[in-house]
């Protein structure tokens, strides 16, 4: 792995911070992640405890998954390990696998690291493609776990299908539709026409609130219905050039240089706080937001909450799970991450938070618990994200992915929007981290 030495000194503080945050927002109940964990070990009477590394919300434990599967096993004890933050998670899990211990026996990776771990981590992976049903999967989401030389490393969760989730009370309080059918053909087909919805918001918005969480996830939600990111499907770096890039950055600094944007970090106590206190009245909703929002706003947004149709079908998101080969319990852990990725079992997920499939052969099947329909106003969230999933363009992820990404919106967008930076500015500050992380 190439760095420069001012790139890493950056990247250390960036993540040092973000760290910090995670253990405000986390907690000892959350982030539970445990250091000297040596990859699982044996339980109490004799069981053997199988370890899973997640980041956010993934849904096993809140859906029952663990507790089904330990009753199905009495010889096995499932511990969950959260990290909040993936741009800590995965570093870590970086640091662990280089150092061939650590590890947790499973670990998920998030679709924005997929590339690295196929081109740099794939020796310290289990081949679950020997393990494992391929055909369960879709196909573009096993290729992009998948090895050269045709190794599965993952084995593939959700996919991040686009929505917008909005608080119609706040909405009708700002005298705009409240209709989910009829908003969706508002911004229907460009995000600017959602960013001129939000100044129309804000001319009548309710006190304390603005129109959208941050700039930041109105870039994923808008590059993510794009046909490419910041590579080449060779490998070529591209975010400089990119038009969809350029595109996408133009909408968030429509919104990070105007007054609707509550100028909020995603994954930060803020957040979550804005969640809880209606500070914010949309945002940028793959499926497994609603878990999270489920979670973060509770009874004070339940009914209140609706969802309708994105601007243009979109992707932000989706996971695998991996079996590291240095972890103790590799059969048990493999059982396991197949077990928790069957159609069955996703299919339960989205029952309890909408986490959308990766398995083509649980769509037919898919509805969601009828308390998660309650709380987002009998939304239709089944079809929605279906039509969503059913035209995502196919995005190619570079191996340092995250790493621009996390440049553009944590430098780039939260410069411009929190510090005031001009647009050009916040695009100078990103570009010179990105080049630093490429070692250019």
């Amino acid at each position: 792995m190439r760095t420069s030495t001012r790139g890493s000194r950056r990247l250390v503080a960036l993540a040092a911070a973000a760290a910090l945050a995670t253990g405000l927002l986390a907690g000892c109940a959350e982030d539970s992640d445990d250091p000297s964990n040596e990859g699982g070990g044996n339980g109490g009477g004799g069981k053997t405890t199988l370890t899973i590394g997640t980041f956010g919300t993934f849904g096993y434990k809140q859906a029952g998954l663990y507790d089904e599967y330990m009753k199905l096993h009495p010889d096995i004890t499932i511990k969950e390990n959260v990290t909040t933050r993936t741009d800590v998670y995965w570093p870590k899990v970086l640091t662990r696998l280089q150092a061939g211990s650590g590890a947790d026996d499973i670990q998920a990776i998030e679709v924005m690291n997929i590339t690295e771990a196929v081109q740099t981590q794939a020796d310290k992976f289990v081949d679950l493609g020997k393990e494992a049903d391929k055909s369960q999967w879709l196909d573009w989401k096993n290729a992009q776990a998948t090895t050269q030389d045709g190794k599965l490393i993952g084995l593939g969760t959700d996919i991040g299908p686009m929505a917008i989730c909005y608080r119609k009370d706040l909405f009708e309080k700002a005298g705009l539709e409240t209709d989910r059918t009829k908003l969706a053909e508002q911004w229907k087909g460009d995000w600017s026409k959602y960013v001129d919805l939000g100044k129309q918001y804000m001319e009548k918005a309710p006190k304390g609130t603005k129109f959208v969480d941050s700039a930041s996830s109105v870039y994923n939600a808008a590059l993510g219905g794009e046909p490419e990111r910041y590579y080449k499907t060779d490998g070529t770096v591209i975010w400089d050039k990119s038009a969809s890039v350029k595109k996408a950055w133009d909408v968030a600094m429509d919104v990070a240089t105007s007054d609707m944007s509550a100028k909020l970090k995603q994954f930060d106590k803020p957040w979550d706080q804005g969640y809880a206190n209606g500070t914010f009245a949309t945002v940028a909703c793959p499926a497994w937001m609603i878990g999270y929002i489920l979670e973060k706003s509770g009874d004070a947004g339940k009914g209140k909450w609706d969802v309708a149709a994105a601007p243009t079908a979109a992707n932000w998101g989706g996971s695998f799970l991996g079996v590291p080969t240095s972890g103790k319990h590799q059969k048990e852990a493999v059982a396991l991450a197949k077990w928790l990725t069957a159609p069955e079992q996703q299919a339960k997920v989205f029952a309890k938070q909408a986490s959308f499939p990766s398995t083509p052969s649980a769509y037919s099947a898919l509805k969601p618990a009828a308390a998660t329909t309650e709380y987002f106003s009998d939304a239709p969230i089944t079809e929605i994200f279906s039509a969503s999933a059913e035209t995502i363009p196919s995005q190619y992820f570079g191996i340092k992915d995250q790493a621009i990404n996390t440049a553009l919106t944590d430098i780039g967008i939260l410069q411009v929007e929190q510090k005031g930076k001009t647009p050009d500015e916040g695009w100078d500050a990103a570009s010179e981290e990105i080049k630093d992380v490429l070692g250019q």
